[in-house]
């Protein structure tokens, strides 16, 4: 995969970044189907951080969702809730 940072120099030591090497802000711009490929090889971990980092009032992290909901949120279905909330 060849997604790189556009940051560089320019990103502040508290962005939070993905192990791929993007920052949470950064998968804001990728076009869709460079978004499908980055989540692909992205850590369902780091999805779950995403997405809380993303939406606060959310539940997302294995404890809450297993009380709320009963379950915990899959990584097939954390890349679905990133791209809808993208879009």
């Amino acid at each position: 995969m060849t997604i790189t940072s556009s940051l560089g120099q320019f990103s502040k030591p508290d962005d939070k970044l993905f192990s791929l090497g993007l920052t949470f802000y950064e998968i804001m711009d990728l076009a869709p189907e460079q978004l499908d490929q980055f989540l692909i090889h992205t850590p369902r971990e780091e999805i779950i951080e995403w997405l809380q980092w993303n939406d606060r009032n959310g539940v997302y992290n294995d404890e809450d969702s297993l009380r709320e909901f009963g379950n915990t949120v899959s990584k097939e279905e954390g890349m679905e809730i990133i791209k809808r909330q993208l879009n």
